[in-house]
Formats: structure tokens, sequence, C-alpha cells
């Protein structure tokens, strides 16, 4: 497929796309990317600025009497090229989603057969490059959006809503019964009483975020999944705290109700984390 565009080399920004040899470099440093999204970039480079419908991309990779889940496919192919561009749907520098239609390049393309070749490896290895984002090594560790699965986002949306709702369900009981808890804290686990500012405070800062993620969900409102990114670590932090919850119930559901219960509590960020990635794939189908 690759010969398709004999002699052909373009570039846009600090990317380096060279047509014969299907290769795509970033500083000069080759990138890693597979070829059906790579002739996803080459179809978008020559038009760059132009709406390129879905159809004109079906065409492209999967001849006629080919048999494939297209929406899906093309759907996984662009994010998987995205995710190479360090590219994002709902803020997109390179690859804009067209809703239904198709896509289009958004940054000027230089496109010429004399571009000089890149420099081989052992020079390039020496550049100096910016070290990634600090986020970037925990996605690597956590789901990607392209290896999610397509779900309605009526079941995503009531999902998210609920975990919530306990959420905030947990904080309102907690500061409703401050008393229990103290007692609960001091008595069981004989932790000293400013453990309960702890709780106070923290259920004070989880109330309102609680209420922020209900609303943005709720009222779809867009680039959720980029604000949610921002805050993960920091919800994170909030939500361990909080699955430590079921503990303050420990005498009337028992120690292991209790730990059960707290052991499902640690996955839920990463749950809320991927309900969100889910959403953010729907609205770009």
């Amino acid at each position: 497929m690759l010969n398709q565009h004999p002699g052909r080399r373009f570039r846009f920004g600090v990317f380096e796309v060279d047509a014969t040899s299907g290769e795509l470099r970033k500083s000069g440093v080759r990138l890693r990317l597979q070829d059906q999204p790579f002739q996803v970039l080459l179809v978008l480079l020559e038009r760059p600025g132009e709406v390129v419908t879905r159809e004109e991309l079906r065409q492209k990779l999967w001849p006629e009497g080919t048999f494939v889940d297209f929406d899906h496919s093309l759907n996984s192919t662009v994010n998987k090229l995205r995710e190479v561009l360090g590219d994002s749907a709902a803020n997109p520098r390179f690859i804009e989603t067209l809703a239904r239609r198709g896509y289009r390049f958004l940054v000027p393309v230089e496109a010429a057969g004399d571009i000089p070749a890149a420099a081989p490896a052992s020079t390039v290895a020496a550049i100096s490059l910016p070290d990634p984002p600090a986020d970037a090594a925990a996605a690597s560790l956590l789901t990607r959006p392209d290896e999610l699965p397509h779900v309605p986002h009526g079941y995503v949306r009531a999902l998210f809503l609920l975990v919530q709702l306990m959420y905030l369900s947990f904080y309102i009981a907690a500061l409703a019964n401050l008393s229990h808890a103290q007692e609960v804290l001091e008595d069981v686990f004989g932790v000293p009483g400013w453990v309960q500012i702890v709780v106070i405070v923290s259920a004070a800062i989880g109330i309102p975020v609680r209420l922020y993620l209900l609303a943005c969900m709720a009222f779809n409102v867009g680039s959720l999944a980029d604000k949610f990114r921002r805050l993960f670590l920091q919800l994170f932090l909030l939500d361990q705290l909080w699955a430590l919850a079921p503990f303050l119930l420990v005498r009337r559901i028992g120690w292991g109700l209790a730990l059960a219960a707290t052991a499902a509590l640690i996955y839920v960020p990463f749950a809320q984390r991927t309900l969100v990635l889910m959403r953010d794939r729907a609205e770009r189908s």
C-alpha cells in the first residue's frame, strides 16, 4: 500500500512523513505507527484543511468486498494515529473530527519530493528530547481509549452519575454522623481525634468536586475527558482515602464485609476514568 505515494515526503510541525519507507518521525526520531493509521495520515496530509469523508477512508483502507466493522475499525485507527501524534479529539491540534462526516487536518503541511531525508539513527540518538508529560507513564499502565469497547452513551452516563451520587452519600452521611465516626475512630482503631478534621476537610472538598462532575456529565459538558485527566491524581488520592469509609460501619457490618467493600472502592477511581473515556469515545463516533 505504501507504494501508492512514491517519493513523497511531508512535514508538519516537528513531524516528518516518508511515504516511500512508511516512516513517521518526530524531531528526527522514528515513531512506531501501524500501516492503517499511516495510510489515514497520508490521506489527510495530501488534503490539509479539507474534509476527508469516512467513506473515502473506507475505500482507502478496506477494498470492496472486505467484511469489517467499519465504524469501530476506523475509530480505532484514528485513535491510534492521534495517540502517536499526541493529539486529542476533544482539543485537536492536528486532526479534527466532523461528527458522522469525516476528518480534517488542521495544520499547514509542506509536501515536496526533495525534502532532505531524516538523519540516520546514529545521528538522532544524540538529540535531546523533552521528557514525556508526567501523566504519560501512568497512562501507559492504564486502559487506553482505543482499547475500550463501544458502549451507548446512556449506559456510561448513568453509571458515572451513580458513582458520583455514591460518593456524595458517603460525604453527607459522614458529616451527619460525626460523633459516631469519632467514637469508632477512637475506640475501635485508637486513632487520635484530629483524624475527624481530615474527614471534615476531605468531605468539604469532595462535595463540590462531585457536584461539578455530576453537572458536567448531566449537561454533556465538552472536553470532560481532558478535565477528568487533569483531576485524576487529586481524585485518586481523595477516593483512596474514602475507600476506608466502610470501616466506620465495622460495628454494624463486621470486619469481613468492611474489608470487601474497601477493596471494591479502591477500584472505583479507575472505573470512573474508564467511564469518562468511554463517554468521550461514544461522542466521537
